[in-house]
C-alpha cells in the first residue's frame, strides 16, 4: 500500500517511530505482508519548556546493551540490506517531535483535517520538522512504558491493566519497549513479527496466514 498525500500531508498505513533495530525489524515485517510504512527517527523533546507546555512529547531513552552489540550489529546488517533491496521508506534524518490523535485534537482542524473525507481512516498525526505524517497505526520503539503512559495521559487516553490490548485498540503498537531491562535482539525480532502480523491482519485479514511462513526469511538463522 503506497504512501499518499492527503491535504498537503502524507498518509501511510503505519508510521514506525525509531530507525534502529526495532524500527527496521517492524518495517521489514510489514513489507513482507505488503503493508506500507514510513520509518522516522525517535520522538524527541524540543527543550525543557516544551515538556511542560505541550502534549504528546516523548523523551528518548537509551537502551544500548553492550553484551549483545555484536549480535545486534549482525541483525542490523541484514535488516539494512533488506530495507535497501526492497526500497523501504526509512527517513533517518526525519525526527518525530509530537503525536496527536486526529479525532481527539480540535487544533488539527485548522490543518486541513476538518472532515472524515480528509483522512478517512487515519487515527494518528505524527508531527515532524518536515511536515505531518498521517497513519492508521503507530509503532513506538526505544522508550519505557511509564513514559508512554504519561504521554497518553497528556493526550487524554486512559489505559487499563491490559496495557498492550489497550494500545492496540487505539492503533498503537510497541516493539523493543521495556521498563527495567532491554529486550534482547531476538526478542525484538519476535515482537516485530507479532506486531507486523497484528497490523497486517487489520489491513489484509485474508492474506496474513499465507505469508506467515515467509516471515524474516532474510535472517532465518538470527530470528
Amino acid at each position: 500500500m503506497p504512501n499518499t498525500p492527503v491535504s498537503g500531508m502524507e498518509h501511510t498505513t503505519t508510521v514506525v517511530i525509531g530507525a534502529g533495530l526495532s524500527g527496521l525489524a517492524v518495517a521489514s515485517e510489514l513489507s513482507r505482508y505488503g503493508v506500507g510504512s514510513i520509518v522516522v527517527d525517535g520522538l524527541d523533546v524540543l527543550g525543557s519548556a516544551a515538556v511542560s507546555t505541550s502534549t504528546g512529547l516523548l523523551p528518548r531513552c537509551d537502551i544500548a546493551d553492550p553484551a549483545s552489540m555484536q549480535e545486534r550489529s549482525e541483525i542490523m546488517r541484514h535488516l539494512r540490506n533488506y530495507a535497501a533491496s526492497h526500497s523501504l521508506d526509512v527517513r533517518n534524518s526525519t525526527r518525530a517531535v509530537r503525536l496527536d490523535r486526529i479525532n481527539a485534537v480540535p487544533g488539527l482542524l485548522g490543518a486541513g483535517l476538518d472532515s472524515a473525507a480528509a483522512c478517512p481512516t487515519g487515527q494518528w498525526a505524527v508531527h515532524t520538522v518536515q511536515g505531518v505524517l498521517l497513519a492508521d497505526h503507530i509503532v513506538v520503539t526505544r522508550c519505557g512504558q511509564s513514559q508512554l503512559r504519561r504521554m497518553l495521559a497528556d493526550l487524554g487516553i486512559a489505559l487499563g491493566q491490559n496495557f498492550v490490548a489497550a494500545m492496540r485498540a487505539i492503533g498503537m503498537h510497541l516493539v523493543g519497549v521495556g521498563e527495567l531491562i532491554t529486550p534482547t535482539p531476538k526478542e525484538v525480532l519476535r515482537q516485530a513479527k507479532v506486531v507486523g502480523q497484528a497490523i497486517s491482519a487489520k489491513v489484509y485479514p485474508d492474506s496474513v496466514q499465507a505469508a506467515l511462513t515467509g516471515s524474516f526469511a532474510a535472517v532465518p538463522a538470527l530470528a
